[in-house]
């Protein structure tokens, strides 16, 4: 579930959705830090609570498209193609679009009725921890989806991420754990209508 054997094309075949936010990602990374719109880029997708306040609600979503460093986008993207295309499969492109932006804007949100109004952020993570957050409620409601070595594999890799989070400066900590939340949330929701597995 979470090892990746599919090459360059078969996974653009498989996961579509998953191949144009990881896609966008990277063009917006290079569009922010390449050439004269650099600037303008960082100015406009960030996650500015100041600006939210004023009416600027498309910075809700673009901070989950935007990233500030190539390691940021790498990890980001990276943990997005190991973990998203299980649930882009369970889930479907339409449901999987709503879990991970709809975990993403909601994290955005917390963030900004949560925190000063000079704060801002920019990153993919609050969308994937809800993705983790999706896991989460599967684990819990619907286990048949995951076996016993995936099950273990994801809860090293969110009590690993949850560890970071608290450890490492500079991250929006109410981001992740909201966009956890919000994923576990959405989940009951996005899971309804998929038959169950015997």
């Amino acid at each position: 579930m979470f090892v990746r054997e599919e090459n360059f094309k078969t996974f653009i075949r498989l996961y579509p959705v998953i191949s144009i936010i990881t896609a966008v990602h990277l063009i917006v990374f290079l569009l922010a830090n390449l050439g004269p719109q650099a600037d303008f880029i960082y100015y406009y997708f960030t996650g500015s609570n100041y600006f939210i306040s004023q009416g600027e609600y498309w910075r809700l979503f673009t901070p989950i498209i935007t990233h500030v460093s190539l390691s940021h986008v790498l990890f980001n993207t990276f943990s997005l193609v190991i973990f998203g295309p299980a649930l882009e499969r369970i889930l479907g492109k339409g449901k999987f679009i709503i879990g991970y932006l709809g975990a993403g804007i909601i994290a955005d949100i917390a963030t900004y009725f949560l925190l000063p109004l000079n704060y801002a952020h920019i990153g993919a993570s609050g969308a994937i921890f809800g993705l983790f957050g999706i896991y989460l409620y599967i684990l819990y409601a619907r286990k048949e989806y995951l076996g016993r070595a995936n099950k273990q594999i994801l809860i090293v890799v969110l009590v690993f991420s949850l560890i970071t989070t608290f450890t490492t400066p500079g991250i929006n900590i109410l981001g992740h754990l909201f966009g956890l939340i919000a994923g576990a949330a959405l989940a009951p929701v996005l899971m309804a209508f998929v038959p169950r597995r015997r």
